[in-house]
Protein backbone atom coordinates (compact mmCIF):
# COMPACT_ATOMS: atom_id res chain seq x y z
CA UNK A 1 0.00 0.00 0.00
CA UNK A 2 1.25 3.50 -0.82
CA UNK A 3 0.88 6.46 1.51
CA UNK A 4 0.59 8.96 -1.36
CA UNK A 5 -2.83 9.77 -2.82
CA UNK A 6 -2.18 11.00 -6.32
CA UNK A 7 -4.26 13.85 -7.70
CA UNK A 8 -5.61 12.99 -11.11
CA UNK A 9 -6.97 15.27 -13.82
CA UNK A 10 -8.14 14.30 -17.30
CA UNK A 11 -6.47 16.56 -19.86
CA UNK A 12 -8.81 17.46 -22.71
CA UNK A 13 -9.77 20.00 -25.33
CA UNK A 14 -13.03 21.34 -26.74
CA UNK A 15 -12.38 20.03 -30.22
CA UNK A 16 -12.12 16.76 -32.15
CA UNK A 17 -8.40 16.29 -31.39
CA UNK A 18 -5.96 17.61 -28.83
CA UNK A 19 -2.35 16.47 -28.52
CA UNK A 20 -2.23 13.18 -30.41
CA UNK A 21 -1.54 13.40 -34.14
CA UNK A 22 -3.58 11.34 -36.57
CA UNK A 23 -5.39 9.27 -33.92
CA UNK A 24 -8.73 10.93 -34.63
CA UNK A 25 -8.92 8.42 -37.52
CA UNK A 26 -9.13 5.48 -35.10
CA UNK A 27 -12.47 3.70 -35.42
CA UNK A 28 -13.14 3.97 -31.66
CA UNK A 29 -12.23 7.66 -31.37
CA UNK A 30 -15.19 9.83 -30.31
CA UNK A 31 -13.62 13.22 -31.02
CA UNK A 32 -16.20 14.07 -33.67
CA UNK A 33 -18.80 14.23 -30.87
CA UNK A 34 -17.14 17.28 -29.31
CA UNK A 35 -20.16 19.43 -30.31
CA UNK A 36 -22.56 17.07 -28.48
CA UNK A 37 -23.38 18.29 -24.96
CA UNK A 38 -24.36 14.78 -23.88
CA UNK A 39 -20.85 13.59 -24.77
CA UNK A 40 -19.37 16.02 -22.26
CA UNK A 41 -21.90 15.32 -19.50
CA UNK A 42 -21.36 11.56 -19.91
CA UNK A 43 -17.61 12.15 -19.81
CA UNK A 44 -17.96 14.14 -16.59
CA UNK A 45 -19.99 11.34 -15.01
CA UNK A 46 -17.35 8.80 -16.04
CA UNK A 47 -14.59 10.84 -14.41
CA UNK A 48 -16.57 11.40 -11.23
CA UNK A 49 -17.43 7.71 -11.01
CA UNK A 50 -13.67 7.04 -11.07
CA UNK A 51 -13.04 9.73 -8.44
CA UNK A 52 -10.87 11.92 -10.66
CA UNK A 53 -10.10 15.24 -9.01
CA UNK A 54 -11.12 17.08 -12.13
CA UNK A 55 -11.02 17.62 -15.85
CA UNK A 56 -8.58 20.17 -17.18
CA UNK A 57 -9.40 21.94 -20.43
CA UNK A 58 -6.54 23.29 -22.49
CA UNK A 59 -7.41 26.10 -24.87
CA UNK A 60 -5.78 27.99 -27.69
CA UNK A 61 -7.13 31.31 -28.90
CA UNK A 62 -4.95 31.06 -32.00
CA UNK A 63 -4.27 28.28 -34.46
CA UNK A 64 -1.18 26.47 -35.72
CA UNK A 65 -0.09 28.13 -38.96
CA UNK A 66 3.71 28.02 -38.69
CA UNK A 67 4.43 24.63 -40.28
CA UNK A 68 4.98 25.10 -44.03
CA UNK A 69 3.79 28.68 -43.57
CA UNK A 70 0.08 27.91 -43.31
CA UNK A 71 -2.63 26.28 -41.21
CA UNK A 72 -3.27 23.60 -43.85
CA UNK A 73 -1.64 20.68 -42.00
CA UNK A 74 -3.22 21.70 -38.70
CA UNK A 75 -6.66 21.82 -40.30
CA UNK A 76 -6.12 18.50 -42.07
CA UNK A 77 -5.22 16.75 -38.80
CA UNK A 78 -7.64 18.70 -36.56
CA UNK A 79 -4.55 19.84 -34.64
CA UNK A 80 -6.38 21.78 -31.91
CA UNK A 81 -8.67 23.19 -34.57
CA UNK A 82 -11.69 23.44 -34.68
CA UNK A 83 -11.81 24.67 -31.10
CA UNK A 84 -14.93 25.53 -29.12
CA UNK A 85 -14.94 27.71 -25.99
CA UNK A 86 -14.51 25.42 -22.94
CA UNK A 87 -16.13 27.91 -20.54
CA UNK A 88 -19.54 27.29 -22.06
CA UNK A 89 -19.72 23.54 -21.37
CA UNK A 90 -18.72 23.57 -17.71
CA UNK A 91 -22.13 24.49 -16.29
CA UNK A 92 -23.70 21.44 -17.94
CA UNK A 93 -20.89 19.14 -16.80
CA UNK A 94 -21.15 20.52 -13.28
CA UNK A 95 -24.92 19.98 -13.24
CA UNK A 96 -24.32 16.32 -14.11
CA UNK A 97 -21.85 15.86 -11.23
CA UNK A 98 -21.40 16.81 -7.58
CA UNK A 99 -17.67 16.68 -6.92
CA UNK A 100 -15.68 16.83 -10.16
CA UNK A 101 -13.44 19.89 -10.48
CA UNK A 102 -12.91 21.93 -13.65
CA UNK A 103 -9.71 23.64 -14.75
CA UNK A 104 -10.14 26.26 -17.46
CA UNK A 105 -7.50 28.03 -19.51
CA UNK A 106 -7.72 31.81 -19.71
CA UNK A 107 -5.26 34.10 -21.50
CA UNK A 108 -3.87 37.16 -19.74
CA UNK A 109 -2.84 38.55 -23.13
CA UNK A 110 -6.30 38.63 -24.71
CA UNK A 111 -8.77 38.59 -21.80
CA UNK A 112 -9.40 41.73 -19.77
CA UNK A 113 -9.04 40.98 -16.05
CA UNK A 114 -12.32 42.67 -15.12
CA UNK A 115 -14.35 40.50 -17.51
CA UNK A 116 -12.37 37.31 -16.86
CA UNK A 117 -12.71 37.67 -13.09
CA UNK A 118 -16.48 37.91 -13.53
CA UNK A 119 -16.63 34.73 -15.65
CA UNK A 120 -14.61 32.74 -13.13
CA UNK A 121 -16.67 34.02 -10.20
CA UNK A 122 -19.87 33.10 -12.02
CA UNK A 123 -18.69 29.54 -12.66
CA UNK A 124 -17.37 29.21 -9.12
CA UNK A 125 -20.86 30.14 -7.88
CA UNK A 126 -22.65 27.77 -10.25
CA UNK A 127 -20.32 24.84 -9.46
CA UNK A 128 -20.25 25.56 -5.71
CA UNK A 129 -16.52 26.09 -5.71
CA UNK A 130 -15.19 23.58 -8.23
CA UNK A 131 -13.34 25.95 -10.59
CA UNK A 132 -9.67 26.51 -11.36
CA UNK A 133 -7.87 28.89 -13.72
CA UNK A 134 -4.92 27.82 -15.82
CA UNK A 135 -3.20 31.13 -16.42
CA UNK A 136 -1.51 31.33 -19.83
CA UNK A 137 0.11 34.19 -21.70
CA UNK A 138 -0.62 32.74 -25.19
CA UNK A 139 2.16 31.96 -27.64
CA UNK A 140 0.50 31.96 -31.07
CA UNK A 141 1.21 34.72 -33.54
CA UNK A 142 -2.19 33.95 -35.09
CA UNK A 143 -3.81 34.97 -31.80
CA UNK A 144 -1.91 38.26 -31.84
CA UNK A 145 -3.11 38.93 -35.37
CA UNK A 146 -6.75 38.15 -34.67
CA UNK A 147 -7.16 39.30 -31.08
CA UNK A 148 -4.25 41.62 -30.35
CA UNK A 149 -2.41 44.43 -32.06
CA UNK A 150 -1.06 42.33 -34.91
CA UNK A 151 2.23 41.26 -33.37
CA UNK A 152 3.12 38.82 -30.62
CA UNK A 153 4.18 40.63 -27.47
CA UNK A 154 7.75 39.63 -26.49
CA UNK A 155 7.94 36.67 -24.13
CA UNK A 156 9.12 38.47 -20.98
CA UNK A 157 6.68 41.34 -21.43
CA UNK A 158 3.80 38.85 -21.73
CA UNK A 159 4.70 37.66 -18.23
CA UNK A 160 4.83 41.24 -16.94
CA UNK A 161 1.30 41.71 -18.30
CA UNK A 162 0.27 38.41 -16.67
CA UNK A 163 1.59 39.48 -13.26
CA UNK A 164 -0.41 42.70 -13.34
CA UNK A 165 -3.48 40.95 -14.75
CA UNK A 166 -3.37 38.54 -11.84
CA UNK A 167 -2.98 41.39 -9.34
CA UNK A 168 -6.15 43.02 -10.69
CA UNK A 169 -8.01 39.73 -10.34
CA UNK A 170 -6.77 39.28 -6.75
CA UNK A 171 -8.06 42.73 -5.89
CA UNK A 172 -11.46 42.00 -7.42
CA UNK A 173 -11.82 38.53 -5.90
CA UNK A 174 -10.24 39.05 -2.49
CA UNK A 175 -10.71 42.70 -1.60
CA UNK A 176 -13.64 44.24 -3.44
CA UNK A 177 -16.56 42.69 -1.54
CA UNK A 178 -16.51 41.92 2.15
CA UNK A 179 -17.77 38.48 3.21
CA UNK A 180 -20.94 39.91 4.71
CA UNK A 181 -21.66 42.51 2.03
CA UNK A 182 -24.84 40.72 0.90
CA UNK A 183 -27.31 41.27 3.74
CA UNK A 184 -30.70 40.71 2.03
CA UNK A 185 -32.42 42.91 4.62
CA UNK A 186 -36.03 43.10 3.42
CA UNK A 187 -37.10 45.32 6.31
CA UNK A 188 -34.59 48.03 5.39
CA UNK A 189 -34.86 47.39 1.66
CA UNK A 190 -31.14 46.64 1.36
CA UNK A 191 -29.85 43.67 -0.59
CA UNK A 192 -26.16 44.66 -0.63
CA UNK A 193 -24.66 46.93 2.02
CA UNK A 194 -22.92 49.68 0.00
CA UNK A 195 -20.45 50.28 2.83
CA UNK A 196 -19.08 46.76 2.40
CA UNK A 197 -18.32 46.98 -1.31
CA UNK A 198 -15.11 48.75 -2.29
CA UNK A 199 -13.45 50.14 -5.38
CA UNK A 200 -10.09 48.53 -6.10
CA UNK A 201 -8.63 51.72 -7.64
CA UNK A 202 -6.08 49.86 -9.76
CA UNK A 203 -3.97 52.06 -12.05
CA UNK A 204 -1.05 50.14 -13.45
CA UNK A 205 1.20 49.85 -16.49
CA UNK A 206 -1.20 47.72 -18.54
CA UNK A 207 -4.61 47.97 -16.86
CA UNK A 208 -6.75 50.64 -15.27
CA UNK A 209 -9.61 49.23 -13.18
CA UNK A 210 -10.96 51.80 -10.73
CA UNK A 211 -14.25 50.17 -9.70
CA UNK A 212 -15.50 47.15 -7.79
CA UNK A 213 -16.21 43.57 -8.88
CA UNK A 214 -19.52 42.76 -10.52
CA UNK A 215 -19.94 39.47 -8.61
CA UNK A 216 -20.37 38.85 -4.93
CA UNK A 217 -17.72 36.55 -3.43
CA UNK A 218 -17.92 32.98 -4.70
CA UNK A 219 -17.20 29.93 -2.50
CA UNK A 220 -13.46 29.93 -3.26
CA UNK A 221 -13.28 33.68 -4.01
CA UNK A 222 -10.12 33.13 -6.07
CA UNK A 223 -10.34 30.01 -8.27
CA UNK A 224 -7.59 27.45 -7.85
CA UNK A 225 -4.63 28.83 -9.77
CA UNK A 226 -2.80 26.60 -12.23
CA UNK A 227 0.19 27.53 -14.34
CA UNK A 228 2.31 25.63 -16.82
CA UNK A 229 5.11 27.96 -17.89
CA UNK A 230 8.49 26.27 -18.21
CA UNK A 231 10.64 29.32 -19.02
CA UNK A 232 12.43 31.20 -16.26
CA UNK A 233 9.69 33.86 -16.21
CA UNK A 234 7.01 31.18 -16.28
CA UNK A 235 8.61 29.30 -13.39
CA UNK A 236 8.90 32.49 -11.37
CA UNK A 237 5.21 33.29 -11.91
CA UNK A 238 4.27 29.73 -10.93
CA UNK A 239 6.41 29.80 -7.79
CA UNK A 240 4.93 33.13 -6.76
CA UNK A 241 1.25 32.38 -7.17
CA UNK A 242 0.34 29.01 -8.67
CA UNK A 243 -1.26 26.34 -6.51
CA UNK A 244 -1.06 23.63 -9.17
CA UNK A 245 1.79 23.55 -11.68
CA UNK A 246 1.52 21.43 -14.83
CA UNK A 247 4.87 20.18 -16.13
CA UNK A 248 6.07 18.11 -19.07
CA UNK A 249 9.22 16.12 -18.31
CA UNK A 250 10.40 13.23 -20.44
CA UNK A 251 12.04 11.34 -17.57
CA UNK A 252 11.79 11.00 -13.79
CA UNK A 253 15.24 12.56 -13.13
CA UNK A 254 14.33 15.57 -15.28
CA UNK A 255 11.02 15.89 -13.46
CA UNK A 256 12.70 15.67 -10.05
CA UNK A 257 14.97 18.57 -11.03
CA UNK A 258 11.95 20.63 -12.08
CA UNK A 259 10.06 19.91 -8.86
CA UNK A 260 13.04 20.75 -6.66
CA UNK A 261 13.70 23.99 -8.56
CA UNK A 262 10.05 25.08 -8.36
CA UNK A 263 9.87 24.42 -4.63
CA UNK A 264 13.11 26.32 -4.02
CA UNK A 265 11.64 29.28 -5.92
CA UNK A 266 8.45 29.03 -3.86
CA UNK A 267 10.51 29.36 -0.67
CA UNK A 268 12.19 32.46 -2.13
CA UNK A 269 8.70 33.93 -2.57
CA UNK A 270 7.86 33.24 1.08
CA UNK A 271 5.64 30.25 0.43
CA UNK A 272 5.55 26.78 1.93
CA UNK A 273 6.99 24.56 -0.83
CA UNK A 274 4.40 21.90 -0.01
CA UNK A 275 1.73 24.36 -1.12
CA UNK A 276 2.92 23.96 -4.70
CA UNK A 277 1.20 20.89 -6.16
CA UNK A 278 3.09 19.71 -9.24
CA UNK A 279 1.20 17.64 -11.82
CA UNK A 280 3.04 15.77 -14.57
CA UNK A 281 1.41 15.38 -17.95
CA UNK A 282 1.51 11.86 -19.33
CA UNK A 283 -0.42 9.37 -21.41
CA UNK A 284 -1.44 5.80 -20.55
CA UNK A 285 -2.10 2.98 -22.99
CA UNK A 286 -3.52 0.09 -20.99
CA UNK A 287 -5.08 -3.32 -21.58
CA UNK A 288 -5.73 -6.42 -19.44
CA UNK A 289 -2.19 -7.74 -20.14
CA UNK A 290 1.16 -6.17 -21.01
CA UNK A 291 1.13 -7.96 -24.36
CA UNK A 292 -2.27 -6.57 -25.34
CA UNK A 293 -1.29 -3.08 -24.17
CA UNK A 294 1.86 -3.08 -26.30
CA UNK A 295 -0.15 -4.34 -29.28
CA UNK A 296 -2.55 -1.45 -28.80
CA UNK A 297 0.35 0.99 -28.54
CA UNK A 298 1.89 -0.29 -31.78
CA UNK A 299 -1.50 0.11 -33.47
CA UNK A 300 -1.55 3.72 -32.29
CA UNK A 301 2.02 4.34 -33.45
CA UNK A 302 1.17 3.24 -36.97
CA UNK A 303 -1.55 5.90 -37.12
CA UNK A 304 0.60 8.86 -36.00
CA UNK A 305 0.66 11.70 -38.52
CA UNK A 306 4.12 13.28 -38.93
CA UNK A 307 2.68 16.46 -40.47
CA UNK A 308 0.04 16.68 -37.74
CA UNK A 309 2.67 16.34 -35.02
CA UNK A 310 4.92 18.89 -36.68
CA UNK A 311 2.01 21.31 -37.15
CA UNK A 312 1.50 21.24 -33.39
CA UNK A 313 5.17 21.45 -32.50
CA UNK A 314 5.81 24.25 -35.00
CA UNK A 315 2.92 26.21 -33.52
CA UNK A 316 4.13 25.69 -29.96
CA UNK A 317 7.71 26.73 -30.73
CA UNK A 318 7.24 29.26 -33.58
CA UNK A 319 9.75 27.16 -35.55
CA UNK A 320 8.73 25.98 -39.01
CA UNK A 321 9.81 22.37 -38.67
CA UNK A 322 9.50 21.84 -42.42
CA UNK A 323 12.84 23.69 -42.69
CA UNK A 324 14.62 20.94 -40.72
CA UNK A 325 15.71 17.53 -41.96
CA UNK A 326 13.49 15.04 -40.09
CA UNK A 327 16.51 12.90 -39.21
CA UNK A 328 19.05 15.56 -38.15
CA UNK A 329 19.19 16.44 -34.40
CA UNK A 330 17.38 19.65 -33.46
CA UNK A 331 19.76 22.00 -31.69
CA UNK A 332 18.71 24.43 -28.98
CA UNK A 333 17.32 27.67 -30.40
CA UNK A 334 15.66 30.72 -28.89
CA UNK A 335 12.02 31.44 -29.68
CA UNK A 336 9.59 34.10 -28.53
CA UNK A 337 6.73 31.59 -28.51
CA UNK A 338 6.91 28.25 -26.71
CA UNK A 339 10.45 28.19 -25.34
CA UNK A 340 9.29 25.44 -22.99
CA UNK A 341 8.62 23.12 -25.90
CA UNK A 342 12.07 23.65 -27.38
CA UNK A 343 13.79 23.21 -24.03
CA UNK A 344 11.78 20.08 -23.31
CA UNK A 345 13.63 18.06 -25.90
CA UNK A 346 16.90 19.96 -26.29
CA UNK A 347 17.78 20.39 -22.60
CA UNK A 348 15.73 18.25 -20.24
CA UNK A 349 17.04 14.95 -21.59
CA UNK A 350 20.68 15.82 -22.34
CA UNK A 351 21.65 12.22 -23.07
CA UNK A 352 19.58 12.14 -26.27
CA UNK A 353 19.96 14.09 -29.49
CA UNK A 354 16.38 14.61 -30.61
CA UNK A 355 15.54 14.74 -34.30
CA UNK A 356 12.24 16.11 -35.62
CA UNK A 357 11.16 12.54 -36.41
CA UNK A 358 11.98 11.46 -32.83
CA UNK A 359 9.87 14.33 -31.53
CA UNK A 360 6.95 13.49 -33.84
CA UNK A 361 6.98 9.85 -32.79
CA UNK A 362 7.22 10.77 -29.11
CA UNK A 363 4.51 13.43 -29.06
CA UNK A 364 2.27 11.80 -31.69
CA UNK A 365 0.67 9.75 -28.91
CA UNK A 366 -0.55 11.90 -26.05
CA UNK A 367 1.59 14.95 -26.65
CA UNK A 368 4.88 15.93 -25.02
CA UNK A 369 4.47 13.89 -21.86
CA UNK A 370 5.77 10.31 -21.60
CA UNK A 371 3.54 7.33 -22.39
CA UNK A 372 3.15 4.42 -19.98
CA UNK A 373 2.13 1.15 -21.64
CA UNK A 374 0.99 -1.97 -19.84
CA UNK A 375 -1.45 -3.95 -17.75
CA UNK A 376 -3.21 -2.37 -14.74
CA UNK A 377 -0.48 -3.61 -12.39
CA UNK A 378 2.31 -2.37 -14.66
CA UNK A 379 0.73 1.05 -15.10
CA UNK A 380 -0.01 1.40 -11.38
CA UNK A 381 3.56 0.45 -10.51
CA UNK A 382 4.95 3.08 -12.85
CA UNK A 383 2.55 5.86 -11.81
CA UNK A 384 3.40 5.26 -8.16
CA UNK A 385 7.12 5.32 -8.98
CA UNK A 386 6.74 8.70 -10.70
CA UNK A 387 5.05 10.12 -7.60
CA UNK A 388 7.42 8.63 -5.04
CA UNK A 389 10.66 9.31 -6.94
CA UNK A 390 9.92 12.88 -8.00
CA UNK A 391 7.67 14.37 -5.29
CA UNK A 392 4.86 15.32 -7.65
CA UNK A 393 1.27 15.46 -6.42
CA UNK A 394 -0.21 13.62 -9.38
CA UNK A 395 -0.93 13.68 -13.09
CA UNK A 396 -2.64 15.45 -15.93
CA UNK A 397 -3.73 12.45 -17.98
CA UNK A 398 -3.79 12.90 -21.76
CA UNK A 399 -5.07 10.39 -24.31
CA UNK A 400 -4.44 9.05 -27.79
CA UNK A 401 -7.95 7.91 -28.73
CA UNK A 402 -10.55 10.29 -27.40
CA UNK A 403 -12.83 8.90 -24.68
CA UNK A 404 -11.70 5.31 -25.24
CA UNK A 405 -8.31 5.66 -23.52
CA UNK A 406 -9.73 7.42 -20.47
CA UNK A 407 -12.58 4.89 -20.25
CA UNK A 408 -10.04 2.04 -20.40
CA UNK A 409 -8.00 3.71 -17.67
CA UNK A 410 -11.13 4.06 -15.52
CA UNK A 411 -12.10 0.43 -16.05
CA UNK A 412 -8.67 -1.13 -15.67
CA UNK A 413 -6.20 1.06 -13.79
CA UNK A 414 -8.35 3.03 -11.35
CA UNK A 415 -9.46 -0.08 -9.36
CA UNK A 416 -5.81 -1.14 -9.07
CA UNK A 417 -4.75 2.30 -7.84
CA UNK A 418 -7.63 2.38 -5.38
CA UNK A 419 -6.73 -1.08 -4.10
CA UNK A 420 -3.24 0.19 -3.36
CA UNK A 421 -4.48 3.37 -1.68
CA UNK A 422 -3.03 5.59 -4.40
CA UNK A 423 -6.44 6.99 -5.42
CA UNK A 424 -9.33 7.78 -3.16
CA UNK A 425 -12.53 5.75 -3.26
CA UNK A 426 -14.68 8.61 -1.93
CA UNK A 427 -14.29 12.34 -2.28
CA UNK A 428 -13.31 14.43 0.74
CA UNK A 429 -14.35 18.08 0.71
CA UNK A 430 -16.48 19.73 -1.94
CA UNK A 431 -14.38 22.46 -3.58
CA UNK A 432 -11.51 22.08 -6.01
CA UNK A 433 -9.06 23.65 -3.56
CA UNK A 434 -10.02 21.04 -0.97
CA UNK A 435 -9.08 18.35 -3.48
CA UNK A 436 -5.55 19.76 -3.55
CA UNK A 437 -5.12 20.63 0.13
CA UNK A 438 -7.72 18.68 2.07
CA UNK A 439 -11.15 19.34 3.59
CA UNK A 440 -11.60 22.80 5.08
CA UNK A 441 -9.16 24.60 2.78
CA UNK A 442 -11.64 26.43 0.59
CA UNK A 443 -9.80 29.71 0.11
CA UNK A 444 -6.20 30.69 -0.56
CA UNK A 445 -3.60 29.45 1.88
CA UNK A 446 -2.40 32.13 4.29
CA UNK A 447 1.07 32.35 2.71
CA UNK A 448 -0.32 32.87 -0.79
CA UNK A 449 0.44 36.35 -2.22
CA UNK A 450 -3.19 36.85 -3.17
CA UNK A 451 -4.14 37.05 0.49
CA UNK A 452 -2.47 40.43 0.90
CA UNK A 453 -5.37 41.92 -1.04
CA UNK A 454 -7.97 40.61 1.40
CA UNK A 455 -7.77 43.82 3.37
CA UNK A 456 -7.55 46.09 0.36
CA UNK A 457 -10.99 47.33 1.43
CA UNK A 458 -9.36 49.06 4.38
CA UNK A 459 -7.54 51.46 2.07
CA UNK A 460 -9.99 51.47 -0.85
CA UNK A 461 -12.67 54.08 -1.25
CA UNK A 462 -16.03 52.86 0.04
CA UNK A 463 -19.09 53.32 -2.07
Amino acid sequence: MTSHRMRLFAFDFQGPAHLSAGLWRHELDQGSRYKDLRYWTDYAKLLEQARFDGVFFADNVGYHDVYQGSAACALADAAQIPANDPFLVVSAMAAATEHLGFGLTGSTSYEHPYALARRFSTLDHLTEGRIGWNLVTSYADSAARNLGNGRLTPHDERYAVAAEHLEVCYKLWEGSWEDDAVVRDAARGVYVDPERVHDIDHRGTYFTVPGFALCEPSPQRTPVLFQAGGSSRGRALAAAGAEGVFVNAVSKPALKRQVDALRALAVEHGRDPDGLKVLQMLNVVCAPTDELAHAKYEEYRRMVSYSGAMARYSGWTALDMSRFDPDVPLRHVKTEAGQTMVDLFSKMDPDKEWTPRDIAEFMGIGGTGPTIVGSPATVADELIRWVEETGIAGFNLAHAVKYRDIADFVELVVPELQRRGAMWTEYAGSTLREKLYGPGTVRLLDDHPGTRFRHHAAVGAAR
